[in-house]
């Protein structure tokens, strides 16, 4: 194929950012364990703007049911209380000093269940985010193959590169999201 009319490596490299993504959501969803990313959703009302936790205080986890936020400056401390309880992650610090512990409390099997919802909601985001790149690169391929700037077999070729190239991307979500569901749904 002379001069490529599709960059198959921007394909995957696109589908892959898919995944990523899904994957950084993914570490947004509590499963029983504290994780330090469960609170970057959260905004703290700092210096007249919103900012997320972490430009505020250090977000660690000495244990593996406790969240530790140490906050940088004082006046901060009830602002930042106030955000974590405020958002919609079902967690009640304790203030002490300029820390704030978060311990995170069991989860239900209901609440299980809806985290599992969640998960299954952000890996369709990621397939159908595959499928459009797929479909760029399907676009693309066809329009190379009008204009003539590749033969039928090239074509034949390129379109089934790229299916494959979806088909291994969209494994891997399934993969990935088995493997989260698991975790979730882990007593």
């Amino acid at each position: 194929m002379a001069d490529e009319p599709v960059d198959l490596a921007d394909l995957k490299r696109r589908m892959e950012g898919a995944i990523t993504s899904m994957k950084s959501d993914f570490a947004g969803l509590r499963s029983g364990r504290a994780s330090a990313n469960i609170l970057d959703p959260v905004m703290v009302d700092a210096y007249g703007q919103k900012m997320p936790i972490n430009q505020v205080g250090t977000v660690s986890v000495p244990e593996s049911r406790t969240i530790a936020v140490q906050v940088w400056d004082k006046s901060m401390v009830a602002a930042v209380e106030k955000a974590v309880r405020e958002s919609d992650l079902g967690l009640n610090p304790v203030v002490d000093g300029t820390n704030l512990r978060i311990p995170m409390p069991e989860l239900n099997e209901e609440r299980r269940k809806d985290l599992v919802k969640v998960a299954h909601q952000y890996a369709e985001q990621a397939r159908i985010a595959i499928r459009h790149v797929r479909k760029d690169g399907m676009d693309a391929e066809k329009k190379a193959e009008k204009d003539g700037t590749i033969g039928q077999d090239d074509a034949r070729a390129l379109s089934e590169q790229i299916q494959l190239a979806t088909d291994n991307s969209i494994a891997e979500v399934e993969s990935l999201l088995e493997a989260k569901e698991a975790e979730i749904m882990q007593v």
